[in-house]
């Protein structure tokens, strides 16, 4: 296929994608949800095990389940990653869980708890080569990511490991990029910064996380609408930072609200009724199947 990421193919058409979690880590995981009818997969390491041979093994089960309906070696997978984006020194300590994840062969990392500037350009610093070089010395330094993983992130891409190395750069900074890196503005710190979070090159969507950040405005359990005026204000202060930086916006969808959802900025969808709504949202935007 001309992409080996599917959603950065579908965001790149203007259309809007869908995920699901990834219901079984390890092997058998894998292989069950080679078929999904997601256009990715977000892969849970935040609150779960980092274990990174059940991660390894569930991209072989991707591989060894495909290609997908669409032709794909796999569907993308996203993972959510233990550490904090706090600041810029956190980041830094933590940019092995980074490597090793890229080093399974995944498709994007999403960075919980996005509290500064500083954190996230170390986050996309951490993701990129060195001979990377779009955007460097325009909010961006030299990549950091080393040699050493590429030859198993290849061979779950169906890659040479020179043209894994090409393609495995931050979209849509670099076009011909095949990672997708996110944020999660999920509190009221990250809430702050988030327009100069955003401005960040080499960020492809951002969430604002309702259930953390109803937590940070005093709520036990907000996750879900309606919500106080505060945590209005919150979605709508991301959104427009999203807007306002060609990110792509994150947000629950369900069936009846999918299409008011798309109009109002969402790109990336997600929800306990996400295949309904994914089916609603998909003939809306008149996207051609299979997947």
């Amino acid at each position: 296929m001309a992409r080996v990421n599917r959603a950065v193919e579908l965001l790149a058409q203007g259309q809007p994608v869908y995920y699901t979690g990834a219901e079984e880590h390890g092997y058998a995981g894998g292989r069950a949800m080679a078929q999904t009818w997601a256009d990715f997969i977000m892969y849970e390491l935040e609150h779960a095990t980092f274990d990174l041979a059940a991660l390894d093994a569930f991209m072989r089960g991707l591989v060894d389940g495909g290609p997908t309906r669409s032709g794909h070696r796999t569907p993308p997978v996203i993972v959510t990653l233990p550490t904090d984006g706090t600041d810029e020194q956190v980041i830094r300590a933590n940019a092995w869980m980074i490597k090793q994840v890229l080093a399974a062969g995944v498709h994007g990392i999403l960075l919980c708890h996005a509290e500064t500037p500083g954190a996230v350009k170390a986050f996309v610093e951490a993701a990129r080569y060195p001979f990377q070089t779009i955007g460097v010395g325009q909010g961006l330094d030299q990549g950091r990511r080393g040699s050493g993983g590429q030859a198993r992130a290849a061979e779950i891409w169906g890659l040479p490991w020179q043209e894994y190395c090409r393609r495995a750069d931050v979209w849509p900074l670099n076009p011909d990029g095949e990672l997708m890196l996110g944020l999660k503005v999920e509190n009221r710190r990250a809430l702050a910064n988030v327009e100069a979070s955003l401005a960040v090159p080499g960020i492809a969507f951002a969430e604002w996380g309702p259930g953390d950040m109803g937590m940070s405005f005093g709520y036990i359990d907000q996750h879900d609408p309606p919500y106080p005026p505060e945590m209005t204000a919150a979605r709508a202060r991301v959104l427009a930072a999203c807007r306002a930086n060609n990110v792509a916006f994150l947000n629950t969808v369900h069936p009846e609200d999918v299409v008011e959802r798309i109009a109002e900025g969402v790109r990336i969808g997600a929800g306990p009724r996400g295949r309904e709504a994914a089916e609603v949202g998909r003939r809306h935007t008149g996207r051609t199947m299979p997947w």
